[in-house]
């Protein structure tokens, strides 16, 4: 068990609250590295891809961070984290760590246990735009933008947020009134089928 004791002044020195304890988990790295092939023990808190990350300003922990919290089997905490959402999946930290970790696809991979355990998502409008996308290709094969948009702004009940941007975006040509025809659908389709068949048999 680890505590998390509050700053206190100089000479005090407070009783632990119990509300302050984290269990780390004695598998989770194990467990991440075998969903993700990535080996994140190698990881030596360089920083390089916290300081490359376009993103890190939003980010609640940074990428560095993720790697020392999955090391140290802080597993409620980090699935529960804004960060594993708003990465945006770029590969500028993948690029830069000296010891080849793929920390997008780690990004994945935890994104993905954060779902699996039930936990509430820490950006649940992101997890609402993934759904939105995935659902649209599934369908049309590839995406249907205008059907998207309006499947994530009915799921995160903002109708008019970007009004004045879809309104330039129609008049400009850059949103389709009809889904696009595409070879191959059945294909798409059978992808999506066989990974939600897959998914349940490992449930």
């Amino acid at each position: 068990m680890v505590w998390l004791r509050p700053q206190a002044a100089l000479g005090s020195n407070p009783p632990m609250s119990n509300d302050l304890a984290i269990h780390p988990s004695p598998t989770f790295l194990a467990d991440v590295e075998a969903r993700s092939g990535e080996h994140v023990s190698l990881c030596y808190q360089c920083r390089k891809c916290t300081s490359g990350c376009p993103a890190a300003f939003a980010m609640d922990v940074m990428p560095n961070q993720v790697m020392r919290m999955v090391q140290l089997g802080l597993e409620d905490e980090l699935l529960r984290s804004r960060t594993i959402w708003i990465c945006a999946g770029c590969q500028t930290c993948t690029t830069r760590c000296p010891n080849d970790i793929d920390i997008a696809h780690l990004m994945d991979t935890l994104r993905q246990m954060s779902r699996a355990s039930g936990v509430p998502a820490g950006e649940a409008n992101v997890v609402k735009f993934h759904k939105a996308f995935l659902d649209s290709v599934r369908r049309h094969g590839r995406l249907y933008e205008l059907e998207m948009i309006g499947l994530y702004k009915l799921a995160a009940m903002d109708f008019f947020g970007d009004m004045k941007l879809a309104l330039e975006m129609l008049k400009r040509g850059k949103l389709k009134f009809l889904p696009p025809g595409i070879k191959g659908k059945r294909e798409v389709r059978r992808m999506f089928h066989k990974e939600k068949n897959g998914n349940e048999e490992k449930g």
